[in-house]
């Protein structure tokens, strides 16, 4: 074996490693956007956390904001909204649990779903579980609740879903009171 036929073969390991590398950078060049492009928007990312002024909202009303893009109710629930979401009995609920992220995993009984341990204030995701339509409050549907009119959804005064196609309660997101008047989503 001469010395020019061992240089040659290491001439052509680099050549090999070489058009490899290159290859790799251009692929991951050309992936990147596509991955990318599925990270959340600046403006959705800006919105990730928000404090939500509530001191306007009177008992038996609610407000809807914007939060990740999806509406949020917040409603100030009556004694009688109250008392007739603690009277239902679990047994009678499609969904048993709670869909609260500030609970997992517990049953969907009216105190593990609210936001204050009295059940005056309640918020919840404002969209149906059926199929992302955006349900009507203030005591609509056959449970005083919300209904969804696209599909025929019914909720109780508690967020869950009592007659319908919806298989699931309105989710409960990551919320939190940081002051009396002040309530902070995610």
């Amino acid at each position: 074996m001469s010395h020019a036929e061992d240089h040659e073969g290491t001439r052509r390991d680099f050549l090999y490693y070489a058009t490899a590398g290159a290859g790799a950078v251009t692929a991951g060049a050309a992936i990147w956007p596509l991955v990318n492009q599925m990270n959340p928007s600046a403006d959705v990312q800006a919105l990730s956390s928000i404090r939500v002024d509530v001191s306007g909202v009177e008992v038996g009303t609610q407000i809807s904001v914007k939060f990740l893009g999806k509406p949020v109710f917040i409603r100030r629930r009556t004694e009688e909204e109250i008392a007739e979401a603690r009277a239902v009995e679990l047994a009678d609920l499609p969904d048993p649990l709670d869909r609260n992220a500030n609970k997992p995993g517990l049953d969907a009984s009216d105190e593990n779903r609210t936001l204050d341990e009295a059940g005056e204030w309640l918020v919840m995701m404002g969209v149906c579980t059926h199929l992302g339509c955006v349900p009507l409050g203030d005591g609509a549907g056959d449970y005083h609740g919300w209904f969804c009119p696209c599909h025929g959804s019914h909720y109780d005064t508690a967020g869950r879903i009592r007659k319908g196609p919806a298989p699931e309660n309105l989710p409960v997101p990551v919320a939190e009171f940081v002051d009396e008047t002040t309530i902070k989503l995610g």
